[in-house]
């Protein structure tokens, strides 16, 4: 079982920042990923549809003989974590938690705003486990449905983008919030205009480093660490569009990628 892979899916490219921190904190750890592209973006489907792609995908994944799941994904993490943990006999990881948990370490005034999905925001999920956690926290939410096309498309620093992150954002500084917890393993991408839009006074949250943190703690705690030998590269498998996964995927990871292979869930 150490030797085995970790697996980890998202709708599209945005798990690759999870992936990439992964590798950071992890790196004698092989890692295989499926990105569903076909059926991107997760976000606007109904609970139903997207528990029925998390267990396509997670069968996939299982498939391919890994010892942990990672879904990189918070549309399908607030749908469906507790499905796949139930379905496969393996430590199953979300990016929610990790993200609620690193908001409540470093809020100062306990106004955390989350931005996310249409389907993660509508699932309350961040709500939920930012209140489990204190009950006290004042918690703003926002969907921001483009910021999601705007990052695959590449106009992450583009004038659009500043102009939606203005609209989206204004509620929440009206707020006060002093956190704001990226809801989407997409947004991390647009981190420079978010940042500028906020201010130096909010902290955001990426759950990519504390996703890995946790990953990194359920092997140790399993025993399924893989301690030594020569660095795996990563396998990547998409449901559609390979040479486009390719390019915009390259930007989330800083590096070229390459070697993507192209797959049907069934």
């Amino acid at each position: 079982m150490p030797e085995r892979a970790i697996g980890i899916f998202d709708s599209g490219v945005g798990g690759l920042t999870v992936l990439r921190e992964l590798r950071r904190q992890l790196p004698h750890e092989e890692l295989v990923y499926l990105g569903d592209t076909a059926r991107v973006p997760y976000g606007t489907k109904s609970p139903q549809t997207v528990g029925r792609y998390a267990r396509e995908a997670a069968r996939f994944l299982v498939g391919q003989r890994v010892k942990l799941l990672v879904v990189a994904c918070n549309t399908a993490s607030a749908v469906a974590l507790d499905d796949l943990a139930a379905i496969h006999r393996l430590p199953v990881v979300g990016v929610i938690e990790p993200g609620a948990r690193r908001a409540l370490e470093v809020t100062r005034s306990g106004r955390i705003g989350v931005i996310g999905t249409e389907g993660t925001i509508r699932s309350r999920a961040y709500e939920r486990a930012l209140h489990a956690g204190n009950p006290d926290v004042d918690v703003c939410v926002a969907a921001c449905p483009l910021f999601v096309p705007l990052a695959e498309e590449g106009w992450a620093g583009h004038a659009i983008a500043r102009l939606a992150a203005v609209e989206y954002l204004e509620p929440l500084l009206q707020r006060g919030i002093d956190t704001l917890v990226l809801g989407c393993t997409h947004y991390p991408l647009l981190k420079p205009i978010l940042q500028e839009v906020v201010g130096p006074g909010v902290k955001l949250i990426d759950s990519a480093e504390e996703t890995a943190k946790t990953v990194a703690g359920l092997l140790a705690a399993h025993g399924l660490e893989r301690r030594g030998g020569e660095p795996r590269p990563p396998r990547y498998f998409v449901t559609d569009v390979a040479e486009r996964f390719e390019r915009v995927g390259g930007a989330f990871l800083g590096a070229p990628l390459a070697g993507v292979t192209t797959v049907t869930l069934d």
